[in-house]
This record gives structure tokens, sequence and C-alpha cells, in this order.
């Protein structure tokens, strides 16, 4: 399926990172925080260009459920590099909540926080019946609350948000599939894709918001940017060990067995049946691994083959040293 638009170089895009604040087998939720701040220092200084935190909820490997604070928490430890949701899951939340919490962020931190929307509810559906109880939705009604967040910040809401009325917050679409593609498109909005665990849906996706965008006053061109999962070291061999965590925690949940970030293993094929592997490799098949020159190769492959125009880094790496000096790898990368 190909994308008709210019292709483009990875020196010539921007690099961002999404952080799962993985909480890792034998860590904590304050040590994942520790751990994505100095990500987030590490890599403003690298020269990324934001760090999006994702809402998750009953999932013991994943710390930052309650996204909102999170991002407050990494916003007041750095200076520069933008810092936003991947996403805040809008059918969990009331509109106004959001208008508000990211207007106080905003207020605290101005130009430098995103909010990026998802329509599913980031988890089971008894927990996300558990946070919205009566006013649980299946995100069918996602359009119309992204109208009432907008008219919040607009100041032309049924109330006021404040902090919130005003506030010019950059708001993105995000999508696994589909339905926020076209929705992204119709109302000339970013979106962004995650093609870290829905692969198989990027490239119709992508091709579905390039083809049918409508320009809005902040928007003229369409603006796509790709999560991916990179997993960079010194060699491949090295690479490929590492990344057996990240196997591990997608195999549990293909099990619906959810876990903490588990260390590496040798031979991972001993752990998992044929029909396993075979789902695990589909649902990674764009995961990059390998040395900084495989990674360099396969991110540009990846480039070329989506047209992005923004490459959103995820690394769920178990030991927190070897995740830094993969992030450093890929910043290498960019900048040659």
């Amino acid at each position: 399926m190909a994308i008709n638009r210019p292709k483009k170089s990875i020196n010539e895009i921007s690099f961002s990172v999404l952080d799962l604040a993985s909480i890792v087998q034998g860590g904590t939720p304050s040590l994942s925080f520790q751990h994505s701040v100095e990500l987030a220092q590490l890599t403003e200084k690298l020269g990324y260009k934001r760090y999006w935190l994702a809402e998750h909820h009953n999932m013991p490997g994943i710390a930052s459920s309650a996204t909102s604070v999170v991002i407050g928490h990494v916003a007041a430890h750095t200076s520069t590099i933008r810092v936003g949701s991947g996403g805040i899951m809008l059918p969990n939340h009331s509109p106004l909540v959001i208008a508000e919490q990211f207007g106080t962020l905003e207020a605290m931190f101005p130009g430098r926080i995103d909010l990026g929307l998802g329509r599913a509810p980031g988890t089971d559906q008894r927990t996300a019946h558990a946070i919205r109880g009566a006013n649980y939705t299946n995100g069918d009604d996602f359009p119309e609350q992204l109208e009432q967040l907008q008219a919040y910040f607009q100041g032309t809401g049924p109330v006021r948000a404040i902090p919130g009325e005003g506030a010019t917050i950059p708001i993105w679409l995000l999508g696994s599939s589909g339905f926020s593609a076209r929705l992204s498109a119709q109302l000339g909005m970013p979106f962004a894709f995650a093609s870290h665990f829905s692969p198989e849906n990027t490239l119709p996706a992508l091709k579905l918001y390039y083809d049918n965008f409508q320009p809005s006053e902040e928007y003229k061109e369409p603006y796509a940017m790709v999560a991916v999962n990179v997993i960079a070291a010194d060699t491949d061999e090295e690479a490929e060990l590492l990344a057996t965590s990240i196997k591990q925690s997608f195999l549990n949940m293909i099990r619906n067995t959810p876990s903490k970030l588990q260390p590496p293993v040798e031979n991972l094929d001993e752990l998992m049946s044929p029909y396993e592997k075979a789902i695990l490799e589909k649902q990674l098949s764009s995961t990059i691994i390998g040395s900084p020159n495989n990674v360099k190769k396969k991110l540009q492959s990846f480039l070329d083959e989506t047209k992005a125009d923004e490459i959103m880094v995820s690394t769920m790496v178990y030991d927190h040293k070897a995740r830094l000096y993969s992030h450093k790898l890929v910043a290498e990368i960019m900048g040659e």
C-alpha cells in the first residue's frame, strides 16, 4: 500500500519519546518515575522533540495511570522538551476535568504541553466500568467528547474551565485503527499512530489520514507521528537479548496475565508455543531491534513506508542504563 508523499531522510524529521513508565520485576512505581525523569532529562539534552506518557489502568507493569500527574512531574524536572499524553483516554474522563488538568499544566509550563487523545479505555472493560461507573462509554461518543473538550478550551462550553479557557494546547488524535485517522483528517488535526502494538493497521490508517485531510486554521497540511518500538545496542545479539523483555510483556498480554517488565532471557522460544510465537511476531512486526547500523537502515525503511513527519520511539528495556543508552544511540543516528 503505497503512500504518495515526498520521501524524507531520518535526519530531516523529529524524533520523540513514548514512555509507559514501566515497573520492572523487583521495582516500584517510585523507581519507575525516577527513571522517567532521568530519561526525559537525557532525551531533552539529546534533542528529542517531545516526551509523552500513556494512560493505562489495572496493569502491573505500567505506572502512568494518573497520566496528568506524571506529566507535571516530568515537566517540572525538564526545561525545554515538550511533555504530553500519548494519550489521555478521553472516554475515561469528563471533558471538563481534562480541560482543567491540561489548562493547569499549560499554565505551569507554558508552551510545553501536548494533549494526545485516544478513544479506547486503555484497559479491560471491567476496569473501565470501575473508572466511570454509570458514565461508562465504549468510545462511540468520542467525537462529541472531543467537541466538548475543545469548547472548554475556546471558552464556549456550558461552564468555564479555569484554568483551561483560552489555553492554546496542541490536541492530537491517537489511533491504532482507522477511526481516529479519519476523524483527525476531517478536523484538520495532527495524528499519531500506535505502530508499536498495531503494525498491521499502520499503512491503511496513515493513507486514510493523508488522503482525507482537510486543512484547518492550525494545520494546512497533514502531520503524522508514528510510534514504534526501538531497541538499540552495540551489537545485534545484545539488542535481541534486551528485546526479550518487551516480548515477554506482550506474551503475557496474549495470555491475559499482564506482568511487570521481566529481565531478559536467553531462549524465549522455550517459554512459548508456536501459536503464541506467531501472534507475538505479528504484534511486534514493526519493532526495530539491532546495532546502530541496522537500526538506522530499519528506521529509514520504516520512514520510507509511512512517510511520517515524526517518529516516536518506545523502548521497553529491563535495564535502565541499557534503555538510556538505546536512546543515545538513536540520537546519534538521527544526527548523522
